[in-house]
């Protein structure tokens, strides 16, 4: 693709739009275009219609979603189906009536079965039922990722979707009621250092097992989906290795310098005993993973704490 060729990220101001949008200034790619939700609705079809068919990208990059945690997928379960449907499938029906070259889908590794043997293949995808504690996120990108594969399929248009592991990173959400576990377990435990080294209390065993990708390698990801027409409709995107809980916890403790207990309340649900992505697939044609877990917490905590005094719930937008 021409690095003048315009390119379009829904969500560019989240962490992953964000990471995205850096990594394509970064490769030479000049003709970027983002829009925040005031000036444009992605759950408006007609805005988004006309957004595109004016506009005319050459690609689109979808990294525009609503994301949290368990708790938030508990509490707001019709907002995380319904929302992410409506995004979604505007963004592929107005890129597909549009003649759109590529659309590139976002989505997550919750799509694969809850006791899916591990590594989990992307052929795993509706073999069994899914993680009840975010099984509404989950279903809406599983549509979007068939959505895709239905246009590739009936029009052979070259939309694919890559599946990233649990990604962290700079711009990541750090609210303790919605974020996913690592910015929140980053967040506690230097609150609790600044405590006089209070002790973390953090849900679950520790037991079960997590892989994590840093943001900025899942955007090298998207860079390489760009560059290259990729033979398959559905890749995952992560480093191919795990850690517990524990271990994480114990990590970034380090990595913060916290000095106190660690309490772990077992009355919280644990999730997934484990959830390992194999991406084979992705490497054999390319793209690999190249920051490790540690030094890609240390970078995260470097960047909260540049930011911490306007850190606050980030919405994607």
């Amino acid at each position: 693709m021409n690095k003048n060729s315009k390119i379009y990220i829904a969500g560019h101001r989240g962490m992953v739009g964000s990471a995205v949008w850096r990594a394509l200034q970064d490769a030479g790619y000049t003709n970027l275009l983002g829009k925040t939700s005031v000036d444009l609705d992605l759950q408006n079809q007609a805005q988004v219609n006309n957004f595109i068919s004016k506009e005319k990208p050459v690609a689109i990059i979808d990294a525009a979603a609503r994301v949290g945690g368990i708790l938030a997928n508990s509490e707001f379960p019709y907002q995380f189906l319904m929302e992410n449907m409506q995004i979604q499938n505007n963004l592929i029906q107005a890129a597909h009536e549009n003649n759109v070259e590529k659309f590139i889908f976002l989505g997550s590794s919750c799509i694969y079965p809850k006791l899916a043997a591990q590594p989990l293949k992307e052929e795993y995808l509706l073999t069994d039922s899914l993680e009840p504690t975010n099984e509404w996120y989950a279903i809406a990108k599983i549509s979007g990722v068939k959505l895709c594969e239905a246009i590739r399929k009936q029009f052979g248009k070259d939309f694919v979707s890559l599946m990233p592991t649990n990604l962290y990173g700079s711009f990541d959400n750090f609210d303790l009621k919605t974020s996913h576990v690592l910015p929140a377990m980053l967040r506690k435990f230097h609150e609790a250092k600044n405590n006089n080294n209070a002790p973390v209390t953090l849900w679950g065993s520790g037991t079960p097992m997590r892989e994590f990708l840093l943001v900025d390698d899942m955007a090298k990801a998207v860079i390489f989906a760009v560059q290259n027409k990729l033979p398959e409709h559905l890749y995952n995107v992560g480093t191919g290795t795990d850690v517990t809980i524990k271990e994480l916890a114990e990590t970034i403790q380090q990595v913060i310098g916290h000095q106190g207990e660690i309490i772990w309340d077992s009355s919280k649900p644990d999730g997934t005993p484990r959830k390992l992505l194999d991406v084979s697939k992705m490497n054999a044609i390319g793209w690999k993973a190249e920051i490790n877990l540690q030094k890609g917490i240390e970078m995260t905590y470097t960047w909260f704490l540049d930011n911490i005094g306007s850190i606050k719930k980030v919405k994607i937008d």
